[in-house]
């Protein structure tokens, strides 16, 4: 039972801490939380079963999903976020606006696609492995695989390449990387197009598990991705990952062993006692400003 459910946490683990690294990057670089994050997951999750829908076949519905969630991404920060950042205006009224978008993004799925639950076909279903009595199902092992390589591949842009070096320059001074011949819009725009990319993914991907979708999947999903990367520490890659996996574990043992009504409340209980110990998160450092 205990094997199973580890399984079964490790599986949602592995998406929260997707759609957490959305959260992160961002944050990481704009110090701004992108509550529009959660919409974006379920645009993407929408995207996936239109083209689906269109006989496009599953994987290149995946690909056209990304690629489609991504450019949101960066119409959010062109069209929203960089004329408050040009104008010098506070981190409020980003925050809010964030809010916002989120809201319209919704709606707009719910005028396009209808406010009901709709049919998601299930991805790399090819049965159940028993391992000493304990069914590991395929579709988890799957998930749990895809979901970690592209976390290991993200994690290697950011840590070897160029626009990664770029992207941690940014993260520490803004205006020095600019003196330094960084060009700051572009690493912003990628960063942008990173976190709807890997909302995207998560939610294709946990809808292929649920095998539904609807215009408030991100609500919630959203919530618990951020109590993970604010678990981890937000702002650092490798936190959000490891809060991902928190959140999952402890919402799957919850509603095994409590039921599924306290399946959400855990994941939160959890953040709130780890915030009474240690605010900056579990990997999080303090800022400090010279003055």
């Amino acid at each position: 039972m205990v094997l199973q459910q580890l399984s079964n946490g490790l599986t949602l683990g592995m998406v929260y801490a997707l759609i957490a690294v959305g959260y992160s990057l961002v944050f990481g670089i704009l110090r701004l939380v992108n509550f529009s994050h959660g919409s974006v997951y379920a645009f993407g999750a929408h995207m996936a079963m239109l083209f689906v829908s269109m006989q496009f076949g599953i994987i290149p519905a995946f690909i056209l999903s990304i690629v489609l969630t991504g450019i949101l991404g960066i119409a959010i920060d062109k069209m929203a976020l960089a004329p408050l950042r040009a104008k010098k205006s506070k981190g409020i009224a980003a925050l809010i606006t964030t809010i916002g978008i989120s809201y319209i993004i919704q709606n707009v799925l719910m005028i396009t696609f209808g406010s009901q639950t709709k049919f998601f076909p299930k991805l790399f279903d090819f049965g159940s492995i028993y391992i000493g009595g304990v069914a590991f199902n395929t579709t988890q092992i799957c998930i749990s695989g895809v979901s970690l390589m592209l976390l290991l591949i993200l994690s290697c842009v950011i840590r070897y390449t160029k626009v990664g070096l770029a992207m941690r320059a940014v993260e520490q001074n803004q205006k020095a990387a600019n003196l330094m011949g960084i060009d700051v819009n572009f690493v912003v725009t990628f960063t942008f197009f990173l976190g709807g990319a890997s909302a995207a993914i998560a939610g294709t991907l946990i809808s292929g598990y649920y095998q539904i979708v609807y215009p408030n999947m991100g609500f919630v999903a959203g919530l618990k991705a951020f109590s993970a990367a604010v678990l981890g520490g937000i702002g650092v890659l490798y936190g959000s990952i490891f809060g991902g996996l928190v959140v999952g574990i402890s919402e799957s043992f919850a509603a095994a062993y409590l039921g599924g009504s306290y399946r959400d409340a855990v994941a939160f209980l959890i953040l709130i006692i780890v915030l009474l110990i240690k605010p900056t998160g579990l990997f999080g450092k303090k800022g400090i400003t010279k003055v």
